[in-house]
């Protein structure tokens, strides 16, 4: 095998392999020919083949940037051939070619399709290019672009074409960020950091997981520094996560790398419980070896632990990946490597035109020797495993849970809603013990009255305290980091997920929830089906009942901005006692793919309906609570405190001979003007609409949000200015009790009756007029 391996130690272009890398890859072909993995002839065929693969990786990359026309025999480009706009983000993609190279290395090495997740989603040109070359793909981009020179020219031309169809929607299956067409891709990586959060949530025991990170987004987003803290061989499968630590941002070198570079990162992971393992970043073997060895190491330690020879938490290991932004091609170690590596268009101007031939030429591999390598790394149907589009996170089997039934509080008897949930979700765990928990929380469950909660499943910690609900295999994940946490519900997609917050410090989720419902959203939009349980987002100790703490936790925001959201995957849900809590959340889990916020009062309130009520005003999104012949005045609420005030209001008038009508919505979603298709089959129809609430032209709308945001949602409810008004948070507060806020606001009872005094009066001189 002498032959092969010098081949290989030579390297391909400009993929060379270090005294280093030598030595451990001459090691691991021995000791997988030992195990019976892989032979010693195969392994070196596989990476030659690899260093080809991700030579001609890099070619692709960079056309995709830059040419409009490919040429698989390697000519040199004329004018004509390239974009006169180039876009991408060029630099990192060409960094993540040969660490994608090494994952599929990896797997073919060892038979095991493993799965993977990319933080820096604006670098999935590699994923793309490689993906094409190997023909692993959705059928959407195997169709659109075969491998010829043909498809990889409309590869090129499709990437950043914006071109746009009659529907709105993009038309080629790309995108500059990794997306459902994506083969492989769950998440989109569009915000920096969160893959680095919810990596060591992700797989279950006996799957394993690729993390591919950006030093870039280590700094910019706190808590990923915790994941040894939380791996448990019990319930989490095999991470391996991979830093790309090139130096460099969008315009300036990392902070990292100005406060003395990976050797600064080295010492910081072992302060926090790493074992770091440094490897050249430039070299796909040296990926693929630490991802072998990674795994090795911590199924090393695991067993040691069950043993009873060690301890939690692991060493987990991580590989430094150290590299330059851009490496292969012109530009490299530049700030302009980010996007853009040539100093102007190769359309127009000379010295880049020339500078993309040299560049891409030192890339080329002859169209005989690629086919060969793809052939070589295609070992999926000899080793009987599924192609890397469909690892076990892409393709998620979760089995439908057991929903036990809500207890029924009769109407009249009090509780908090929040504690309701509490009983009922201690109760959903228990009968689904197959599902991994996990559930987010930045401090404060007690404060929120999720006790039994806190009781069943503990704080996850390495260290126990006596007396405290902490346990080594906690399922509670709780920092104060709002990121790191709601990152650990989402993150698990084969379990039951929950997040609970007070709702101020829940804006700080937005991003990470936004993009799980845009990526559920288009994977939807393209017919496929998702199969993880949806995640309620509690929000507690909310803007009404938060006045001992100042302004700064009276803050609608979240729910706010989820209204903006779609709201078949993204519902906001105002439920208005303890049965209507409990009944959201039995739907909630009984439906597939939603990030839904609940906002819920934490507070002892009474029941209004009974349990068979609350569940059709799930259904519904509405209940009509009563409703007087002849109703001049419609009182509808949005939130518990809301509801109270309103029926105390409603008896008033009542009592002065004006008929009402007393409507709890618990959806408003439900009743927006729909923004496409899809909205539209999940929203009321007029018809339906008209069957729920009443028709009466005055309208006094009392609501948990700002006035504006809801006068907008409830449009299709707004019989005009001089007929509906709507109350709402007038960002007015401080430290207040229940009372007060609902003074300082305008929703307390007599405001509540004199508005809807008011609305009589001037519709009726309104009409006179």
């Amino acid at each position: 095998m002498g032959g092969k391996s010098e081949q290989w130690r030579a390297g391909c272009g400009v993929i060379r392999h270090d005294s280093v890398t030598c030595e451990r890859v001459t090691q691991l072909v021995q000791r997988l020919e030992q195990k019976g993995v892989c032979s010693v002839e195969t392994a070196w065929d596989l990476f030659l083949a690899a260093d080809r693969l991700a030579s001609m990786g890099l070619w692709l990359t960079a056309h995709m940037t830059y040419a409009r026309q490919v040429y698989l025999d390697g000519r040199t480009m004329a004018p004509e051939d390239f974009k006169v706009v180039p876009e991408g983000h060029t630099g990192g993609a060409l960094n993540i070619v040969p660490a994608y190279v090494g994952y599929l290395l990896a797997n073919a090495l060892t038979g095991t399709t493993r799965a993977w997740v990319m933080g820096q989603g604006h670098c999935v040109a590699a994923i793309d290019a490689v993906n094409v070359l190997t023909r692993n793909l959705e059928p959407e981009q195997d169709a659109r672009y075969p491998l010829s020179d043909a498809g990889l020219s409309r590869l090129c031309q499709d990437f950043y074409s914006y071109e746009i169809g009659p529907d709105g929607r993009p038309v080629a299956p790309l995108g500059s960020h990794v997306n459902v067409f994506t083969a492989g891709g769950i998440s989109e990586g569009g915000y920096l950091g969160f893959a680095g959060l919810q990596y060591v949530h992700m797989p279950l025991p006996g799957q394993e997981l690729v993390s591919f990170l950006s030093d870039g987004a280590f700094e910019e987003q706190r808590g990923s520094d915790w994941a040894a803290r939380w791996w448990r061989g019990e319930d989490t499968g095999l991470v391996m996560p991979v830093m790309i630590a090139n130096g460099r941002r969008i315009d300036q070198r990392t902070t990292m790398s100005q406060s003395g570079g990976v050797h600064w990162f080295r010492e910081h992971l072992q302060l926090n419980g790493f074992e770091p393992v440094d490897i050249d970043g430039r070299d796909p073997a040296a990926f693929a070896w630490s991802i072998l060895f990674m795994a090795e190491r911590l199924q090393q330690q695991h067993e040691a632990i069950r043993a009873g020879r060690s301890q939690y938490p692991v060493l987990l290991p991580y590989a430094i990946a150290e590299t330059i932004k851009g490496f292969g091609f012109p530009g490299a170690g530049t700030n302009a490597a980010h996007n853009l590596p040539l100093p102007g268009s190769a359309a127009l101007d000379v010295a880049s035109r020339e500078a993309f031939n040299s560049g891409c030429a030192a890339l080329h591999v002859a169209p005989e020797l690629l086919q060969s390598a793809i052939r070589t790394l295609g070992t999926h149907a000899a080793q009987q495993r599924v192609l890397e589009r469909d690892h076990c996170l892409r393709k998620l089997e979760v089995a439908a849970p057991v929903i036990p039934a809500p207890r029924d509080v009769a109407i009249g008897q009090s509780i908090a809603p929040m504690a309701a949930i509490d009983e009922w979700f201690t109760q959903f765990v228990q009968v689904n013990p197959g599902l991994r928990v996990r559930v987010g929380n930045p401090d404060e469950m007690r404060s929120n009255r999720m006790n039994k909660t806190l009781d069943l499943l503990k704080h996850r910690v390495t260290s126990p305290e006596a007396g405290i609900a902490e346990s080594l295999h906690g399922s509670v994940i709780t920092a104060l980091n709002e990121e790191a946490v709601i990152s650990a519900a989402l993150a698990n997609k084969q379990g039951i997920s929950l997040a609970v917050s007070y709702e101020a410090f829940a804006v700080k989720m937005l991003g990470a929830m936004r993009q799980e419902a845009i990526f559920a959203r288009h994977t939807l939009e393209t017919g496929r089906a998702l199969q993880w349980l949806s995640v309620p987002v509690l929000v507690s100790s909310h803007t009404w009942e938060n006045g001992k703490n100042e302004q700064s936790h009276q803050d609608p925001t979240l729910c706010e901005a989820w209204l903006g959201e779609m709201a078949d995957v993204a519902p906001v849900y105002f439920p208005f006692d303890g049965n209507s809590a409990v009944a959201v959340l039995t739907s909630l889990y009984q439906q597939r793919g939603r990030v839904a916020t609940v906002v819920a009062a934490k507070n002892v309130g009474p029941v209004y309906c009974t349990a068979a009520q609350a569940q059709q005003a799930v259904r519904d999104g509405v209940l009509l609570l009563s409703h007087d012949a002849g109703a001049q005045l419609q009182l509808l609420a949005i939130g518990s405190y809301q509801l109270s005030a309103v029926l105390q209001a409603a008896t008033e008038l009542r009592a002065q001979h004006i008929a009402c009508s007393v409507v709890a919505i618990i959806e408003p979603g439900r009743f927006r003007l729909p923004r496409d298709e899809r909205e539209a089959a999940y929203v009321l129809s007029d018809d339906a609409i008209a069957a729920l609430i009443p028709t009466v032209r005055r309208r006094v709308i009392v609501c948990h949000t700002h006035a504006e945001v809801m006068t907008g949602v409830l449009r299709r409810l707004d019989t005009g200015p001089a007929y509906t008004l709507v109350l709402g948070y007038r960002n007015r507060g401080g430290t207040l009790d229940v009372a007060g806020m609902q003074f300082a606001n305008g929703q307390d009872i007599p405001r509540i009756v004199s508005a809807a005094q008011g609305l009589l009066t001037k519709s009726l001189l309104s009409k006179k007029a």
